[in-house]
């Protein structure tokens, strides 16, 4: 589908305007500490600015004949909240933060949409950790651990994980979910196939992989994709080259990746 010539729900994806980095901070700063009459004006340019944010995600979800009109609006709702929950203090790029609440908002529509039915108690127990993650995500500045969730909810980790997997369609540890031109934003913290019941283990050999790894290809993973640097911005923090991160970051990647298959 060739976004740049369509109109979606009215809009004309020709005409969208992007942001630069700086513009996006500038306007997130005012959301945060300026008047009632900035914060309106700059939350309005923020959510028409990142329009094509919006875009770039639900092209993941096109083959599924759902209405690219609702998709659209689906992934603003996505957008408005993590506008609203976003913390400019933090050294973190906005689409680092943006992307995951857009496709969670999608998910949960397809979710909710979604012919096969899951267990109520499964159910319930997936809405209760995914409020609980929604709640501690604002407490922490951070998304919570999977055992941190099971803790609030006295639950074991175990039985979280596969009722989250139940109604969540996993993704590729490795399928990049959008790219600036510049970095690509890859999903870190979801694996999965389709044998629900082996979910759980996935996830454990994960981290153990994660684990396995030296200090510094988990300080390189971190800054990448958690904090949203360039391999360049990388090499300047840590003192190598931008050609050795590269290699360590490709290589740490593989491991991991050897490692839970």
């Amino acid at each position: 589908m060739q976004y740049n010539k369509v109109e979606i729900c009215g809009v004309n994806t020709a005409k969208l305007k992007v942001l630069s980095e700086k513009e996006k901070q500038n306007l997130l700063n005012i959301i945060k500490n300026g008047t009632p009459k900035e914060k309106k004006k700059a939350r309005e340019e923020m959510i028409n600015g990142n329009l094509r944010l919006v875009l770039s995600v639900i092209q993941k979800f096109t083959n599924r004949g759902e209405n690219i009109d609702d998709l659209f609006q689906v992934g603003c709702i996505g957008l408005i909240k993590a506008i609203d929950n976003f913390n400019p203090d933090l050294e973190l790029k906005f689409s680092t933060y943006g992307v995951p609440m857009i496709i969670g908002e999608i998910r949960r529509y397809l979710r909710d949409n979604n012919a096969v039915r899951v267990s109520r108690s499964l159910r319930d127990t997936a809405y209760r950790a995914m409020q609980v993650k929604e709640q501690m995500t604002v407490e922490l500045d951070r998304e919570p651990t999977v055992e941190e969730i099971a803790k609030v909810l006295d639950l074991p980790k175990e039985n979280v994980v596969m009722a989250l997997e139940a109604i969540v369609e996993p993704v590729s540890l490795y399928e990049p979910v959008f790219s600036d031109g510049s970095d690509t934003i890859y999903v870190m913290d979801q694996i999965g196939d389709n044998n629900d019941d082996k979910n759980w283990l996935d996830e454990i050999a994960l981290k153990e992989a994660i684990s396995s790894l030296t200090d510094r290809e988990k300080k390189i993973l971190a800054l990448r994709f958690f904090q949203g640097k360039t391999q360049m911005e990388v090499s300047n923090e840590i003192g190598i080259s931008q050609a050795q991160v590269s290699r360590l970051e490709k290589y740490a990647l593989d491991r991991i990746k050897n490692e839970i298959n």
